[in-house]
């Protein structure tokens, strides 16, 4: 095992041992940002039959081309929803609505604003621009058997109202990750001890909250562990009765210090490190092991580094589980906008707000870049990547920003 890694062999190290998690079938109103398990087929063509689109009158187009203006004999109104019940014949037209079908003999709908009635039965046409059109012809949107949508799809709004359109009431999708949450250090406490958080006695754990919201808005189920204490019994107590979890992700505990007791009890009880250590500012200290079949990533205990560390890695292990192909999100190149000095020749992930100024993407750092100023984690928009080799840059150097709002992934590691 390693002990030193690049944040780009720690992800590939990560995704290598992650999988798509088996298929559950739910209800359609209950797949939006799901992931498709399966291809589906079309079981019908759609639309199911040639109808209009728009409000006007079917013709034969031999009946109008050319010959504007001319009368023609209205043989029958078809509604939407109704079907017709007369073909066609020379100098006969049918009134037609959006999305009724159209009638045998007819080859084209003239729209109602290029019309005048003149009388209880005949209409005058009086432009024949739309001869030969303004019809949706079947199966020009679907085909019977031809695939509605890929596996590995992830659901939105168009893709739920195709699935409707060939009576899909029930979808096949990837099961949602169930991550277990755990915090450690006997300095924090969970926001039911506010007094003594507020008296200065103890840390809020923001760590449970961040990470929580984070798989959740990742499209995972976080599962509460709550705080273990700085103690090998009590940790091992606590690995020994986890729930069922598909992946369980820590912060704290996993550094060098006297009581950071993760990795060798993790190890003591059959736990498989990977990896421990990155070669990146801030989240240093980031362990990867496996456990009887469960995935543990130890993230930093400092509230930044574990909010970096969380959105390079955990979110990626997630996506992957859930059965997207492309787990990163996608890069952008942005100038910043004053120097930047950095003492350590690792990689770093500053905290900036990127913005467009007249089609160039600018980055300003949000203020402090130390890893326990949570606030500037807050005000930023993206994490702007700095190479191990740029210790001095310019203001106007060009870099890698991952926007934390980018809803546009990649298959590749990007940083």
């Amino acid at each position: 095992m390693r002990t030193l890694l690049t944040s780009t062999e720690a992800a590939l190290t990560i995704l290598e041992n992650m999988h798509p998690l088996p298929s559950e079938n739910v209800l359609l109103t209950a797949a939006l940002g799901r992931v498709s398990a399966c291809d589906i087929t079309s079981p019908i063509d759609l639309p199911p039959w040639d109808n209009s689109a728009m409000d006007g009158y079917a013709v034969r187009s031999e009946d109008v081309r050319g010959k504007r203006p001319v009368d023609l004999e209205i043989v029958e109104q078809i509604r939407a929803g109704a079907f017709p019940e007369t073909t066609l014949t020379t100098g006969q037209c049918a009134r037609i609505f959006t999305g009724a079908p159209i009638p045998k003999g007819s080859d084209g709908v003239i729209r109602q604003e290029h019309t005048t009635v003149v009388a209880d039965e005949r209409v005058r046409v009086n432009d024949d621009h739309d001869a030969g059109r303004n019809i949706r012809r079947r199966g020009e949107d679907i085909r019977l058997g031809s695939t509605v949508l890929q596996r590995g799809t992830e659901l939105r709004p168009a893709h739920i109202g195709a699935l409707a359109s060939v009576a899909r009431d029930q979808v096949d999708v990837h099961r949602r990750p169930r991550v277990g949450i755990m915090a450690s250090g006997d300095e924090i406490v969970d926001l039911n001890e506010k007094a003594a958080i507020l008296e200065g006695k103890k840390i809020a754990s923001s760590n449970t909250y961040t990470m929580s919201s984070m798989a959740r808005q990742a499209g995972a189920e976080p599962v509460e562990l709550g705080i273990v204490r700085d103690d090998p019994d009590a940790l091992r107590a606590r690995l020994l009765d986890l729930p069922d979890v598909d992946l369980l992700v820590t912060s704290g505990g996993v550094s060098v210090g006297d009581h950071d007791y993760f990795r060798p009890v993790f190890e003591e009880l059959g736990g498989e490190m990977k990896f421990w250590r990155l070669r990146t500012r801030p989240g240093a200290p980031v362990a990867f092991g496996i456990r009887r079949g469960v995935p543990w990533l130890g993230l930093p205990g400092n509230p930044v580094s574990t909010m970096v560390t969380f959105e390079l890695f955990v979110r990626p292990a997630i996506r992957v589980m859930l059965g997207h192909s492309k787990p990163f999100r996608k890069t952008v190149t942005a100038r910043t906008t004053e120097p930047i000095k950095l003492q350590a020749p690792l990689r770093h992930f500053l905290r900036v707000n990127v913005e467009d100024r007249g089609g160039e993407l600018l980055a300003r750092l949000t203020g402090p870049q130390g890893s326990g100023i949570l606030t500037s984690m807050a005000m930023a928009n993206a994490l702007l990547i700095v190479p191990e080799d740029a210790q001095e840059l310019p203001a106007g150097a060009e870099l890698s920003a991952m926007r934390l709002d980018e809803v546009d992934h990649v298959s590749e590691v990007p940083f």
